[in-house]
């Protein structure tokens, strides 16, 4: 089975680069979480409405980066996302950063977020609508880097 990643697209701002006109290695963050948000926006599941409606927070407890090839000022950056794995409480995201025009991977990212109750910071199990709705975008059990 074939899963196609989730994708969403942006540009390098003048804040995220130095004075090579490089982007800066923390400003890759702002990339996942644009990822992340526009993916489960595009599920149905805004960040707007998603903690409220279940009464959870999704914290972010593990993120790894590699970097491959430098990004530069206003250069069009495609992030394509999909689901490595949904536990019981934690969903893994792989996430890969290309320059599209010149066909090179800049980055590549692991995410895990954890499901913790909104008042106690306790974890909690992820509610199933949200596990329902990522379907698309989770990858085969072979194709799992972990």
């Amino acid at each position: 089975m074939s899963v196609r990643p989730f994708v969403v697209s942006d540009r390098v701002r003048w804040s995220e680069v130095d004075g090579a006109g490089i982007i800066y290695f923390g400003a890759y963050v702002r990339f996942i979480e644009l990822a992340e948000t526009e993916m489960l926006r595009a599920v149905g599941l805004p960040y707007s409405e998603v903690f409220q409606r279940f009464d959870i927070w999704l914290p972010r407890v593990h993120l790894e980066f590699d970097f491959f090839s430098p990004a530069r000022l206003d250069q069009l950056l495609e992030v394509r996302s999909t689901i490595e794995r949904i536990g019981t409480s934690s969903i893994t995201t792989q996430m890969e950063i290309w320059d599209t025009s010149a066909g090179v991977q800049c980055a590549s990212a692991r995410m895990i977020v954890a499901c913790v109750d909104r008042a106690t910071l306790a974890t909690r199990p992820l509610p199933e609508p949200i596990v329902a709705a990522l379907a698309p975008y989770r990858l085969p059990e072979e194709r799992r880097s972990r």
